[in-house]
């Protein structure tokens, strides 16, 4: 991979969250238990909101499939950072790469997406009522899912097309965990405008407009709960939106965390560091707020498990 006008390459290096490979190795067992947190966590979620007919609802749909969102959002970047640090090795291939960044825009604009149609579902639900389930049918909410998926595909695609017109020199290393895409475009030799352009234009009006619909379904919640005359229909309506509210705090907050940071940070180590939080943390943390808030869920985690264990009982009990 010699010479200034390298047009193709095989591999890019992550250089991770250390240049250290002590610190790397000690960083196994940390990620590894918050993966596993995550994906049981979430995965849990999605079992308890199929199998409780209960939680067939507008709201529960769209939280089981963030649910399911989260799940593949990690594991687009933690288990191969694992495998590397395992093997000692810093190298991603160039599909490999390309292959990442298209899973994690995917999954990460999807969560964008549903929290946007979350936060509507309980701006009906709070506003209007007596119109919910006319409003928030099976259809519709189909409809909301299907253009969400769209979306998101249509953005990480977009990305993912002009990286290939890139060429790339011979210094390939990424200063993150992960291929992330405006490090990757940092890389390249030649003419970059394009694809700098559809980063801001095309992420600054797919972010900007969700989080303005968010912005303006809570504002008219908020407006709605203070009509109400009674504390205890206030703390009700605002209990049906305080673990939503959590979530999208903890989103937004964690990823504007990392655009300040990585924008006063000279070195670009420390926006590896604080994309920790939005990319492990916060959907480590999205069951226990769902889980912890809400009394359905948790009626319906304790009949998931009770239900596990009869069956793991039976199955015992059959082998003896």
């Amino acid at each position: 991979m010699e010479g200034r006008n390298q047009t193709h390459v095989t591999e890019f290096i992550l250089l991770g969250l250390s240049d250290q490979g002590e610190q790397q190795s000690l960083l196994f067992w940390p990620f590894l238990s918050m993966y596993l947190v995550t994906f049981t966590g979430n995965l849990l979620m999605v079992l308890a909101i199929i199998t409780d007919s209960r939680l067939h609802t507008p709201m529960y749909f769209f939280l089981s499939n963030l649910s399911f969102s989260d799940i593949c959002f990690t594991s687009t970047t933690i288990p191969k950072m694992l495998l590397n640090i395992q093997t000692q090795s810093r190298v991603i291939s160039y599909e490999g790469c390309l292959s990442q960044m298209y899973f994690f825009m995917l999954f990460g604009g999807l969560d964008h997406f549903l929290l946007t149609v979350m936060a509507y579902d309980r701006f009906v639900a709070i506003c209007h009522p007596l119109h919910y389930m006319v409003i928030m049918n099976p259809k519709f909410c189909g409809i909301l899912l299907l253009g969400s998926w769209i979306l998101s595909v249509l953005d990480s695609l977009l990305h993912d097309l002009l990286i290939l017109r890139l060429s790339f020199c011979t210094k390939l290393e990424i200063l993150h965990f992960f291929c992330e895409l405006k490090q990757v475009i940092q890389l390249a030799c030649s003419d970059r405008f394009l694809n700098d352009l559809a980063v801001y234009l095309v992420s600054g009006l797919l972010g900007v407009v969700p989080l303005t619909g968010i912005l303006f379904s809570y504002s008219r919640i908020v407006t709605s709960i203070l009509r109400i005359s009674s504390v205890r229909g206030k703390y009700k309506a605002f209990s049906t939106c305080g673990s939503h509210l959590s979530v999208v705090s903890l989103f937004y907050a964690t990823g504007l965390g990392v655009y300040l940071s990585s924008a006063a940070a000279q070195n670009s180590r420390a926006s590896a560091i604080a994309s920790v939080m939005y990319t492990v943390v916060t959907p480590m943390l999205n069951p226990f707020i769902y889980g912890l808030r809400n009394r359905d869920i948790k009626q319906a985690l304790g009949k998931l498990f009770s239900r596990g264990a009869f069956s793991a009982y039976r199955i015992l009990s059959g082998i003896c």
